[in-house]
């Protein structure tokens, strides 16, 4: 959490910025203070301390006290740190572990306030769901077509930029983009996403959210784990992706019921069949 508010000060306005440096040098007292309080110590008022919240990720200030308090009865040893040249292999593969796990407890503390139910929704009724990544994220799209699929509804993967641009200029209003991209970096998916929208389909984005892809998308799952993928291959962003996609992939299962599940042991079946 205190992670998340650093991440953050840049793009906040001048008082919620005063808010988020306060709780960052007074963690302990931020897990227990009122909103009153809050608002007096920053010189500022009570709904700019909710828009903050807002604006972190939260659902509101009471959520703020839970995950300061989560963050500071972790233990110690999950941190993010980079792996040195010094480094023991031991030490390494330790911190690799550790990055791991916090990119996913820093995903689970932005749940509340991502778009799942909206997703879901249109994600049952789609005529077909395209899962686009390049990359690292190619393989996240591969392995949730593969997942999504068994559930009934048409399902592709699309990793390169010509396919991801012709799929989006050719959408139909039922249909469903999910675009896959750790940085945002890329013109052609957040080119994709504007295309896809004027054609009236559903985009979904899991990416950084200061993205152009993150503004062309409908609907916006901020995924920003801190990695540096000029140095690295992305791992914990790559298992933050896996991680999100399979929890909206059992939400929609439950959706669809009945459905879902004899399609699912259909397809399970199938690999058991042998011909007499």
């Amino acid at each position: 959490m205190l992670r998340t508010i650093n991440n953050a000060l840049p793009r906040l306005s001048p008082s919620e910025r005063r808010v988020g440096q306060w709780v960052l040098d007074h963690p302990k007292e931020a897990a227990n203070i009122t909103l009153a309080r809050l608002a007096r110590e920053c010189e500022t008022s009570e709904p700019t301390v909710i828009r903050f919240c807002r604006h972190v990720g939260l659902g509101g200030f009471r959520e703020l006290a839970i995950r300061l308090t989560e963050a500071l009865s972790r233990p110690a040893a999950i941190v993010h740190r980079d792996v040195g040249p010094d480094d023991s292999t031991s030490d390494a593969v330790i911190k690799v572990m550790d990055a791991s796990i916090q990119s996913l407890i820093e995903m689970r503390a932005q749940l509340s306030s991502m778009p799942i139910d909206e997703a879901v929704n249109a994600m049952s009724s789609a005529r077909q769901i395209a899962f686009a990544g390049l990359g690292a994220s190619g393989h996240v799209a591969r392995d949730a077509s593969h997942k999504f699929f068994r559930l009934g509804i048409p399902c592709t993967s699309l990793r390169d930029t010509t396919m991801i641009l012709q799929f989006a200029a050719i959408v139909d209003p039922d249909d469903v983009l999910v675009l896959l991209s750790h940085t945002g970096r890329w013109p052609e998916l957040a080119n994709a996403a504007r295309l896809a929208r004027e054609r009236g389909a559903t985009v979904i984005a899991l990416t950084n959210r200061d993205s152009k892809i993150a503004e062309e998308a409908g609907l916006l799952f901020p995924c920003k784990v801190i990695e540096d993928t000029s140095v690295f291959t992305p791992m914990s962003s790559r298992l933050a992706q896996l991680a999100l996609l399979d929890a909206i992939q059992v939400a929609l299962a439950l959706t669809r019921g009945e459905t879902a599940s004899e399609n699912l042991r259909r397809s399970k079946d199938a690999l058991s069949y042998k011909v007499s």
